[in-house]
């Protein structure tokens, strides 16, 4: 098996240890035995790897994406995690996430006004303004999937 697979497998292990094996099989519909193929070392299940479907079910129930994670350091990629996840509880559909993209938007204004205050943008105020611009970012792609989940 590569290292990449063998990586991954173990972040899938990680990942439906974080869960928990029974409500990882309720998550996905997969058995044990399925579940414990996905990230098996053996020989037999070396092409063997978790759907996304069910990376998905699971990472939104974990309390880190364990996989997302390791796919993206081995695409020298760097994510940023939040706690906070959600601006919702997804239940408001466009009308809520509208109103979280006009808080969130006066939000980085806010923090570029002040940042921008002394003519200069330092490294902490930057950071800063990133922080909000993801935050912005993940209000947008709420809205997206609402759209597209069709729950206007």
């Amino acid at each position: 098996m590569s290292k990449a697979g063998s990586y991954l497998k173990k972040h899938t292990e990680a990942l439906v240890k974080d869960v928990g094996v029974e409500p990882a099989c309720t998550l996905t519909g997969k058995s044990k035995a399925t579940l414990g193929r996905y990230y098996s070392d053996h020989d037999e299940h070396a092409d063997r790897f978790m759907p996304v479907d069910a990376v998905a079910a699971l990472e939104a129930a974990a309390s880190y994406p364990h996989v997302t994670a390791a796919l993206a350091e081995l695409n020298g990629t760097q994510l940023s995690f939040d706690d906070a996840r959600r601006n919702d509880s997804g239940t408001g559909g466009v009308n809520a996430d509208v109103i979280a993209l006009s808080q969130r938007f006066a939000m980085l204004m806010a923090e570029y006004h002040q940042s921008i205050g002394d003519g200069v943008i330092s490294a902490a105020e930057a950071r800063r303004l990133l922080k909000e611009t993801l935050a912005l970012q993940q209000v947008l792609v709420d809205i997206k999937l609402h759209l597209e989940d069709g729950s206007h």
